[in-house]
């Protein structure tokens, strides 16, 4: 069994010194995916086919083109799982649902299809929160999946699989999307860098919509390296998703102010969880960036503005699982599903829109506000990621409400459509992920990244692999 590399720089450099194939780094996957997976429950669909002939496809390309192989395809070789939102052609899509349980797409997403254009082999599709409704990756119609670190917690939700995945080293990385922390909160949870773009940066074409105005289209990886080559092959117009634009994206400076929001750091949030967020602040602090304290009032808002805009959305884009033209009858829809639907009809209903729903829109334009002027006096925010680390399977399950202040820290980052980035930065006593998240202007990704390659390097870290479970 070929050992996997745990980035693109070293699964590249293997492939063109011919230390081993495209085809046994797949076969090597798809043990560890036969051996891991029954605990993990990290997949819901495998595409061992598919995989092969991508890398089949990979061989050849190196065989005829040699190192220029890469200038041509700058993902070859990347072995990636799909959160099972993301339509692939003739691969079972099911959005964590039963209702989908055995659709297969006619076509691929925009982002499945650019990377498979730039070389990556699509191994399979992962586990989520039905419809990405949830903070947890129990509301899986396909039961939950398990933290690679300990299988007694959660991994984070709703990309729950994708996380898992490429932190127990089952794909060398993953795609997802975060609607109100999708991304970054089950990267943290599972101690691995997890990208949510800018709004408007990578095309939403052909992945099941949750909440239209929230939804991005991101991943993760173990390295900023790794984060930064899978966002340049993603971002950019793909003339399907209207809202995508081509930038311009701020590059770095080499001296930045850095804000810490007081509202991020209250009664509720895990001493461990702080001082975490606090000693990273430190290091960037050597490393001469500017630290200052800022205020970001309406953002104690966030949450319930978010809870009445993202299910009024939800209810509309449900709407077309009618049971009539694909997919199973309404009945199939999962308790959450059901719960969302309900909300978001409540509040988009005559006598109740103005109370709810277009008060919510006034005060998500304060939020924006809020982060506009915070950009007048700071380049980057730091803050946590989630109040806690990762929880125990089923300590908030039966609390909905309990469970949506799990995104506290993350739905701001949606309603405002800037950048963030989960960082890993240790663990805790009891040996769970901790990390925390950087947020900037829109289009600053480049910022971000250069702030967290220095953070990678004053801290001398190096990626590592969930324990075998």
């Amino acid at each position: 069994m070929t050992k996997t590399p745990l980035t693109i720089s070293q699964t590249q450099e293997g492939l063109i010194k011919k230390d081993f194939s495209a085809v046994e780094l797949v076969d090597s996957y798809l043990d560890a995916i036969k051996q891991k997976n029954p605990k993990l429950n990290a997949f819901l669909t495998v595409s061992e086919e598919v995989a092969y002939q991508q890398a089949k496809a990979t061989d050849r390309a190196i065989s005829e083109l040699g190192k220029t192989a890469l200038q041509k395809y700058p993902l070859l070789g990347c072995v990636v799982s799909h959160k099972d939102l993301f339509l692939t052609k003739g691969i079972r899509t099911t959005a964590g649902s039963k209702v989908l349980e055995n659709y297969i797409p006619a076509y691929s997403s925009s982002v499945v299809s650019r990377i498979e254009l730039a070389g990556g082999i699509t191994i399979g599709k992962t586990n989520c929160d039905a419809w990405a409704h949830g903070a947890s990756g129990e509301n899986s119609d396909y039961g939950p999946t398990k933290n690679p670190w300990n299988e007694n917690y959660v991994p984070g939700g709703s990309s729950s699989g994708s996380a898992a995945s490429v932190a127990a080293n089952l794909t060398l990385f993953a795609t997802g999307t975060d609607t109100g922390g999708s991304i970054r909160q089950p990267a943290n949870f599972c101690g691995v860098f997890g990208l949510k773009p800018t709004y408007g940066a990578v095309p939403r074409y052909g992945v099941v919509a949750m909440a239209s105005s929230l939804d991005s289209m991101g991943h993760f990886a173990r390295t900023t390296d790794d984060i930064k080559k899978i966002f340049d092959v993603t971002k950019g117009q793909d003339f399907q998703d209207s809202t995508v634009v081509n930038g311009p994206f701020a590059t770095s400076a080499s001296r930045l102010k850095i804000g810490l929001p007081k509202e991020y750091f209250v009664k509720g949030v895990s001493k461990e969880v702080e001082e975490s967020v606090r000693k990273a602040t430190k290091l960037f602090e050597q490393q001469g960036m500017e630290i200052v304290k800022i205020s970001l009032p309406h953002t104690k808002y966030a949450i319930s503005v978010y809870y009445i805009i993202q299910p009024a959305e939800v209810s509309s884009n449900l709407g077309r699982y009618d049971g009539v033209r694909y997919g199973a009858e309404r009945q199939t829809f999962g308790a959450e599903a059901k719960r969302r639907i309900m909300l978001g009809t409540y509040v988009l209903s005559s006598g109740y829109y103005d109370a709810y729903y277009l008060k919510a829109m006034k005060v998500r334009s304060k939020i924006i506000e809020d982060f506009d002027n915070a950009w007048e006096e700071v380049d980057v925010i730091i803050a946590p990621v989630s109040p806690t680390p990762p929880f125990a399977l089923g300590e908030k399950s039966s609390d909905p409400l309990k469970m949506y202040l799990a995104d506290i820290f993350t739905v701001a980052g949606n309603l405002t459509g800037i950048p963030g980035i989960s960082v890993p930065s240790g663990f805790t006593k009891e040996g769970l992920p901790l990390g925390f998240q950087l947020l900037g202007p829109r289009f600053s990704e480049q910022v971000l990244f250069s702030l967290t390659q220095l953070y990678e390097n004053a801290s001398v870290y190096k990626p590592r692999v969930a324990p075998q479970i």
